[in-house]
């Protein structure tokens, strides 16, 4: 023990901490001069953050820390807050969910830090946590003020706990704790914006817009004229894990219909009626509940009032993307791909049906579009902008579509190029599909043992 510089019967240096535990909100209380900050502050979603912490509380937080987008993780806060705390020269280590180096998070956090005078100067960009919690991490530490010679990135390379780990020595350690393509600067593209060439699905909301196949077929027995309110319903468990990738449910969809107009369709209505009003005017009332407590702390908030918006439309889904259904009117099959996911799997799908939330949605027929989507530029594109549950990267357009460099003139023939391309890997991917009895993500997985594969050439 002697060669660490104590011994054993020396007393530790926090040997009494009586009078240096403060049991207080950090957030929203004084700190003291410290040296080094280190910690594993709360992890909270901001999906989930009102309902664990009260409405008002997530407002005052809001209003404080302006700058931090309304989309980041909780945990974003506490770094912030301790790089703002920080004096030159010093530093600091915590652990986060590894949403951190992912947009919303990633721009409010590490930044903000890198942004204003902080070297990283070792990470972990992700590992599986070796508590109960089903989450990945990262961990940061950083210096306030420049750091010269190679920083240390490691990161777990599966979904276990003694899953193995890569490292690399880098000069610069990026916002996003990655050693790839760096493209946390890039920036959304108007054309790309107005395109209206990227969406996710519909979200139904209540379980009771939802009809399993023999009650779809019911329904559709009863009156013909219910052939337009109700749609096979795919998610993406159903494109990706099922052989034929076919929908396995249904969904009653009266789109922007109003009510007397949805009120015609007897049977799907009076279902909805009955299963969707009661929960949406529950869900109303405790919206308003947290609405008078925000207004109580502050008279001037602003308060969340989609649930009262979803109750005056209750016979309609609650994003049921109207603009999207517009557009899959006008074209005979659309592109689709799994919101969340870990493979590069895009597929055509035909526009008689409705595609759920858990799809992201092109509303492109062409092959040649299919080719890019399809396209290992895209497809490294998708990894580096997104985010990530778990090891599985999340699409969406804001973070991934709305930034990427579509091709903006190619001439007829690499159009006519790429187009031939895409329809040969379809059709291989179909035969082999058929011929080994495999779904998509069956097929994907082979593709990542090693050895040739004509899916792989193609």
């Amino acid at each position: 023990m002697a060669q660490l510089g104590f011994t054993l019967e020396d007393p530790l240096p926090l040997d009494n901490l009586d009078e240096h535990i403060v049991c207080k909100d950090a957030l929203f209380n004084d700190w003291p001069e410290v040296e080094a900050i280190i910690g594993n502050p709360p992890y909270q979603s901001k999906n989930k953050m009102q309902v664990e912490f009260g409405a008002a509380y997530v407002y005052r937080l809001r209003e404080r820390d302006r700058d931090v987008p309304g989309r980041a993780d909780y945990c974003v806060y506490w770094f912030r807050r301790a790089h703002d705390h920080l004096p030159k020269g010093a530093r600091a280590g915590l652990v986060g969910t590894n949403a951190i180096r992912q947009n919303y998070s990633r721009e409010g956090g590490l930044d903000y830090i890198v942004g204003n005078g902080g070297t990283i100067t070792e990470a972990v960009s992700t590992q599986v946590w070796s508590g109960e919690a089903a989450v990945h991490v990262s961990i940061v530490n950083w210096a306030k003020g420049k750091v010269p010679g190679k920083k240390l990135l490691t990161w777990q390379e599966g979904d276990a706990v003694d899953s193995p780990w890569g490292k690399a020595n880098v000069d610069l350690i990026n916002p996003a704790l990655s050693t790839g393509i760096d493209v946390t600067a890039a920036k959304t593209l108007r054309s790309n914006v107005e395109s209206g060439a990227c969406y996710q699905g519909q979200t139904h909301g209540q379980e009771g817009f939802l009809l399993e196949p023999d009650e779809a077929k019911a329904m559709l027995k009863q009156s013909r004229r219910n052939r337009d309110v109700i749609f096979p319903f795919l998610i993406a468990e159903d494109l990706i894990g099922r052989r034929d990738g076919s929908p396995s449910r249904w969904v009653i969809d009266f789109n922007q219909m109003d009510v007397h107009a949805a009120g015609s369709f007897k049977e799907p209505c009076a279902r909805v009626k009955v299963l969707v009003l009661p929960e949406r005017k529950e869900a109303a009332r405790r919206e308003k509940e947290r609405n008078a407590e925000v207004v109580l702390g502050n008279p001037q908030a602003k308060v969340n009032r989609h649930h009262a918006v979803f109750l005056d439309r209750w016979w309609q889904l609650s994003w049921g993307r109207g603009e999207m259904i517009a557009k899959l009117s006008s074209v005979p099959r659309f592109i689709a791909c799994a919101q969340v996911t870990k493979r590069p799997i895009f597929e055509f799908i035909s526009t008689a049906i409705r595609p759920n939330a858990a799809l992201i949605v092109f509303p492109l027929p062409d092959d040649t579009s299919f080719g890019v989507l399809q396209s290992s530029i895209h497809w490294t594109w998708f990894v580096e902008r997104c985010s990530t549950l778990t090891r599985r990267f999340r699409y969406t357009s804001d973070t991934v579509f709305d930034s990427f460099p579509w091709p903006q003139a190619p001439t007829l023939a690499q159009a006519r190029k790429v187009a031939e391309a895409a329809v040969d890997l379809r059709s291989l991917r179909q035969k082999m599909m058929n011929q080994h009895g495999l779904s998509r993500r069956d097929l994907y997985r082979q593709l990542e043992e090693p050895g040739k594969s004509p899916i792989k050439d193609a």
